[in-house]
């Protein structure tokens, strides 16, 4: 018993001595063009072995179901990622356009997807995810505009967390993509770093140069053992800045900090709409028309080692993991790993439906509340966003977590934004049936409302000044993301 004392002990101290000082990122490209794992109303880390609340679009391995969990995704057939010891899942609610002429809706394609791994400087040195971790960010229900205002904020000492956003170049900002005098309740809230970027959805097509609308999504990177792997609502926290470094509470983990960008098609629609600066016609699957409620899941697959060796050796930034040196497995070519899905139907391209997959109604800026819609109804009070168990040592940030808390309970600060999970009992509406969906040459009026959401943001100094090139960039030299830098650092509020 002795023994095992000091050796802990001395566990311990080595891990207190491997202060990581410096910021490093790679950036985990996926491979096939514009398209996704699957697709279906399938969300193991809210919904285990039930239907989801809606639908989703996921990246990542194979062995993805309603109930993935632990070592299920390691004995993964393939994988869409570029890393082929990479069998993790990453997904989100599947975008749609809902046509002003006659309200039906149609899926918008992917474009392609980016998933940062930043590695930064701290206390202690940076883990690999522990295989099975089950994390989530961003909040279903929200159709209301954020607290911190239209940029992101993922540090807890400057105020309530605002892990998403929406990012959208254009070629000219006259008219700019969010009112002027917006307070997010009509229309979404403008970044005040980026006049392309903001909370909720823009009023604008973005017609930037190989940047259509895309959606940010930021993780939390502290890792709470005792919650464990399959408590969402709890075993994640946001790192603390202190003296350069980002710090975990004693006893936590420091895992990568994961940053989704979901690049969608919306430029194959840009004849369909007219912008009036009034209204835009994209929703999520989950009904909201404003955008505040994207978000984002994560099942973490990896091989231990070779993400390590990611972590301790690769700094490729933009350039992709792919040409990180010496990778464990080595780099995956496989472009046809698609499966089908577990629950449901998938939704065709250019296919016409009447409604949104699950009868999801349309909610936000005078479209009805999400309390009113449909299946995301029947979530219990008591499954609501956790106060996190990580108090933070400043007074300023204690005050700012208790003012959030007051005025919502979906901005807990120095906690990860929570999806409320649906009860157990979900209604066994129909996914995308024959009933549901309308042929293109049909002329039948739409069963549902059209409505136009706009999503806020929060506060970010993220600057994007020119796109990322389209999936082909993979493999060709590295590809500037002039916003990096600046993101990585001024989002925590570093100079």
């Amino acid at each position: 018993m002795k023994y095992a004392t000091v050796g802990a002990l001395a566990s311990v101290v080595a891990t207190a001595a491997a202060e990581k000082t410096d910021s490093t990122f790679a950036v985990l490209h996926f491979t096939g063009q514009h398209q996704f794992l699957t697709e279906g109303p399938i969300d193991p880390v809210v919904n285990p072995g039930t239907e989801a609340t809606h639908y989703h679009s996921i990246m990542g391995g194979s062995n993805f179901g309603i109930s993935t969990s632990g070592d299920d995704l390691l004995s993964s057939n393939c994988t869409t990622t570029t890393i082929k010891n990479d069998k993790s899942n990453y997904w989100v609610p599947s975008l749609f356009f809902q046509d002003p002429k006659d309200g039906t809706f149609e899926k918008v394609p992917l474009y392609y997807m980016n998933v940062y791994y930043f590695f930064e400087p701290t206390n202690s040195s940076i883990e690999p995810f522990p295989v099975g971790l089950k994390m989530l960010s961003g909040d279903t229900k929200a159709r209301d505009p954020p607290k911190f205002g239209g940029g992101s904020n993922v540090d807890p000492t400057r105020g309530p967390i605002q892990p998403v956003q929406w990012t959208c170049p254009r070629q000219s900002y006259d008219p700019p993509s969010y009112p002027v005098d917006s307070d997010g309740t009509t229309a979404g809230l403008q970044d005040p770093q980026n006049q392309g970027a903001g909370a909720g959805f823009p009023l604008y097509d973005c017609d930037g140069t190989y940047s259509p609308l895309r959606q940010d999504i930021h993780f939390p990177s502290c890792y709470n053992p005792e919650a464990g792997l399959n408590d969402y609502k709890n075993n994640m926290a946001w790192p603390t800045p202190e003296n350069g470094l980002l710090n975990c509470p004693a006893g936590w983990t420091h895992v990568p900090h994961l940053f989704y960008e979901v690049y969608w098609d919306t430029p194959s629609f840009k004849d369909r709409w007219t912008p009036d600066g009034k209204t835009q016609p994209f929703v999520l699957s989950n009904g909201d028309a404003t955008g505040y409620s994207s978000h984002g899941d994560f099942i973490s697959g990896w091989d231990q080692e070779t993400l390590r060796t990611i972590i301790n050796t690769c700094n490729v930034g933009t350039l992709g993991m792919e040409h990180c040196p010496d990778i464990p497995g080595g780099v995956n070519d496989d472009q046809d790993c698609t499966i089908e899905p577990a629950v449901g139907t998938m939704v065709k391209a250019a296919q016409t439906l009447k409604s949104l997959p699950l009868n999801c109604p349309v909610t936000g800026w005078g479209k009805g509340s999400s309390s009113d819609s449909g299946s995301d109804s029947d979530s219990s009070s008591s499954e609501q966003p956790a106060t996190s168990t990580y108090k933070a040592s400043s007074a300023a940030q204690e005050s700012s977590a208790q003012s959030s808390t007051a005025e919502s309970d979906s901005v807990p600060t120095g906690n990860a934004f929570i999806e409320r999970p649906s009860s157990s009992t979900v209604a066994a509406a129909p996914v995308v049936t024959a009933a549901a969906v309308k042929e293109s040459s049909e002329e039948s009026n739409p069963n549902v409302a059209t409505v136009w959401d706009v999503v806020y943001v929060t506060e970010t100094t993220t600057v994007q000044p020119e796109a990322t090139p389209i999936v082909r960039r993979r493999r060709a030299p590295v590809h500037s993301h002039g916003h990096i830098k600046r993101h990585q650092h001024n989002v925590h509020g570093r100079r």
